[in-house]
């Protein structure tokens, strides 16, 4: 039996690895909101259980992906869009350092609502 589930999560990573490797700029910004919702969602259920450990990784995660869309930037082309993307980028990372500290769901909420909403935006462009 661990044979063949071992098998399935190797074919999981193949599929997802090839799905990344062969996805447009567009969907890629997507798939990092999507990401960073969902390590902000298991932080939030993590932080229900009182499962510190389990909170700090997802949202460590989630903050990889918000610095990753920073880096992503391109100020020349994007002007003052961009400009916008990285200080509310910023205050998302800000607002995730608090909610880890301080252990409150609540700054979790207002980032996911920001992500989602560019999400959102992103897939109707």
């Amino acid at each position: 039996m661990y044979a063949t589930q071992k098998a399935y999560s190797q074919a999981g990573n193949a599929y997802k690895t090839n799905e990344i490797m062969t996805a447009s700029a567009k969907k890629l910004v997507i798939m990092l909101y999507e990401g960073a919702v969902k390590f902000l969602k298991l932080a939030k259920l993590s932080m229900a259980d009182g499962n510190i450990e389990k909170t700090h990784q997802s949202i460590v995660k989630a903050q990889n992906i918000l610095t990753e869309l920073m880096s992503t930037l391109n100020f020349e082309e994007g002007g003052d869009i961009a400009k916008n993307l990285m200080a509310l980028y910023e205050y998302m990372y800000q607002k995730t350092i608090r909610a880890n500290v301080e252990k409150n769901p609540e700054h979790l909420d207002e980032v996911i609502t920001f992500l989602e909403d560019l999400r959102d935006t992103w897939n109707q462009l």
